[in-house]
């Protein structure tokens, strides 16, 4: 990813919470650059000539996700994030102007905040590990078997020791 641009956008339309955005975008980019380094050819990116990429994560509640689970994947429950992969997802895959935009990450804060207090991580971690989660889903990457699971997961991990400096 040599002198490649890292474009990432955050709204927090939950109250609640006033997550630190820049430093959500940091860890973000820093993800992004370990599994560049390391998934790159296994990724959706893999043959495409590019100069940037930019996706975008909001950041609201449970009832948000509840809503779109709904609308549009005809789920009803809310959930801590859903991936919108544009990219990844779509078999016309283009690259405009040196940029690719790989869709958006929506991540539910109140769930966030529960499923840290179930394994004892702090709020932020949590938040971390599910956008570490989501770059996968937008790289391509899915979780349709427990290898595959098992798979994101480590990445995941690794990904989120790189760039916070160490395991929490």
């Amino acid at each position: 990813m040599n002198n490649k641009v890292i474009n990432i956008f955050t709204e927090n339309i939950y109250p609640e919470w006033e997550v630190d955005e820049l430093k959500a975008i940091q860890v973000g980019r820093k993800v992004f650059n370990y599994y560049m380094k390391n998934l790159i050819d296994s990724s959706c990116l893999n043959g495409f000539d590019f100069e940037s990429i930019t996706f975008d994560i909001l950041f609201c509640d449970s009832t948000k996700t509840h809503n779109i689970n709904k609308e549009y994947r005809d789920k009803d429950y809310p959930a801590d994030i859903i991936t919108f992969a544009i990219f990844a997802d779509d078999d016309s895959k283009f690259v405009f102007d040196g940029d690719i935009n790989l869709g958006e990450i929506i991540i539910a804060l109140d769930k966030v905040k529960e499923e840290a207090k179930k394994k004892n991580v702090s709020d932020e971690y949590e938040l971390y590990f599910l956008i570490s989660h989501g770059i996968m889903h937008l790289l391509g990457f899915d979780h349709q078997t427990e290898e595959d699971y098992n798979f994101v997961v480590e990445q995941q991990n690794k990904a989120l020791e790189y760039a916070l400096g160490e395991k929490e």
